[in-house]
């Protein structure tokens, strides 16, 4: 390959990773900015109880969690962009569902409203067109690159929410929900490249065959439950906690971003120094099991101090340091634990539980909220990360390993054997699974020892 074709090369798929990146955020931004805010004016909906309001929060979860892995197989079909397309769509349509219903006060419309959203699950089809953009040796980066802005949307969102719902009130927000959405689909067919081919990536699309293999697996279902109870706890703290700040706390509503601007920078700045233990170190599980019991120790903080300002922004801190450490090593160990061919479809998994815990926290916590007031959310929440705590001890230690895909050309069963073993033979590498239709080499690998030099003369089209 010469020089200006690999840089060539590189803009592309830079391309692809910024502008799916952007298409992610605005989806999660129109999701997650009513989250701070919500609980405060849903009060004067018509006919509204604290369970609905946490309903309401929550819906988008069931409909996310129902239809991303069929989004993502349904594009292997018509094409990634078409679903994409619609996806925003029906992300829209909802949005201003939500808005208009915000404004005829009905607690109902928005409910229907954010199901919509949710049904817009084009999660699963965003990274099999990033994987159908980028060559196997760089895919890595540009999936860290569009996963990093979850966590990026979710701080912008609880910071901009409150401010954009004191400039243009609730149904100003679903409004510039539905803009975000029509952004997104302008950005897809502006600057995202359309692939030539499209086909399975094992890496980060659902395999229906393997769905048996990877339920099965207990240290994933273990990772699976993790995720599931973390957002329950997230979305279920926030149908009480803004209520709490405003009316227990006396901090007034358009100040809230006071709060949450320094817990989720100190949040993020206090777990970087445990990221780097945990990964270079190699005390994952110690850091991990550490930030599941510090999770159930700020919701017992809150459950105890939340009557100060003081004490609730101290114990978000702690919240928040612990959330955004286990946000990032969940889906390190679920790669680390998961077979280099099966890591697409455990990672679906793993979101559909993430997805679905949104729903049952927002049930569950207005239910709550409703029958026990903010310190029945807060034991709640303690007791939820508590038991996941139980759980936990009992996981396996990670091995450390890192999926690595090398492209390996069109061969047949009898070099898929031969090479398989020569791969295997490679120092750092653990493991080596050949799918000679896919004309990729799945394999697990120790970076620390890794002869990549060794590896990249398989390689049919190394990169530069």
């Amino acid at each position: 390959m010469t020089s200006k074709n690999a840089d060539m090369i590189f803009a592309s798929e830079r391309r692809t990773a910024l502008s799916l990146a952007s298409i992610y955020s605005f989806r999660m931004l129109g999701l997650f900015m009513i989250l701070p805010v919500f609980s405060l004016y849903a009060h004067g909906l018509k006919g509204v109880t604290p369970t609905m309001v946490g309903l309401a929060l929550g819906i988008y979860g069931l409909t996310q969690a129902i239809l991303q892995i069929p989004f993502g197989m349904l594009s292997d079909r018509i094409g990634r962009k078409p679903i994409i397309t619609l996806g925003l769509l029906i992300f829209v349509v909802g949005s201003i569902v939500a808005a208009l219903a915000s404004h005829a006060n009905s607690i109902e419309g928005i409910i229907i409203g954010r199901a919509l959203q949710g049904g817009g699950a084009i999660g699963s089809a965003v990274l099999a067109l990033a994987a159908d953009l980028t060559r196997e040796e760089h895919r890595t980066k540009v999936m860290a690159t569009i996963g990093m802005t979850i966590g990026v949307s979710f701080a912008i969102a609880m910071i901009g929410g409150p401010l954009i719902n004191n400039w243009l009130g609730l149904s100003g927000i679903f409004w510039l929900t539905a803009v975000l959405g029509l952004t997104g689909i302008a950005v897809l067919h502006l600057w995202v490249p359309t692939p030539k081919h499209s086909r399975l990536h094992r890496d980060t699309e659902a395999v229906p065959a393997q769905f048996t293999e990877v339920l099965a697996d207990t240290q994933l279902l273990r990772l699976d439950l993790g995720i599931f109870t973390m957002h329950l706890v997230l979305t279920a703290l926030f149908v009480a906690l803004p209520v709490a700040l405003r009316d227990v706390a006396g901090l007034p509503a358009d100040h809230h971003w006071y709060v949450y601007l320094p817990v989720m920078a100190l949040g993020f700045f206090s777990m970087v120094p445990f990221i780097i233990i945990a990964e270079k170190k190699r005390r994952m599980k110690e850091i991990f099991i550490s930030a599941i019991a510090l999770l159930a120790l700020a919701n017992l903080g809150l459950f105890e101090f939340h009557q100060t300002l003081t004490g609730i922004v101290v114990t978000l801190w702690l919240f928040f340091t612990a959330f955004n450490l286990l946000e990032a090593t969940l889906p390190s160990l679920v790669s680390k634990m998961a077979p280099a061919q099966s890591k697409g479809t455990a990672m679906g998994m793993y979101s559909s539980s993430q997805f679905l815990g949104i729903f049952v926290g927002g049930w569950a916590g207005g239910w709550m909220y409703q029958h026990h007031g903010f310190s029945g959310v807060f034991l709640f929440c303690a007791g939820m990360a508590g038991l996941w705590l139980v759980v936990a001890l009992t996981m396996r230690s990670p091995s450390y390993l890192s999926t690595f895909l090398l492209n390996v050309g069109d061969i047949d069963q009898a070099r898929a054997r031969t090479l398989n073993d020569a791969l295997s033979g490679i120092r750092g590498v653990a493991e080596a699974v050949i799918i000679p239709e896919d004309q990729v080499a799945y394999l697990k690998v120790d970076n620390k020892i890794l002869d990549k030099e060794a590896l990249y003369a398989f390689s049919a089209g190394r990169p530069d």
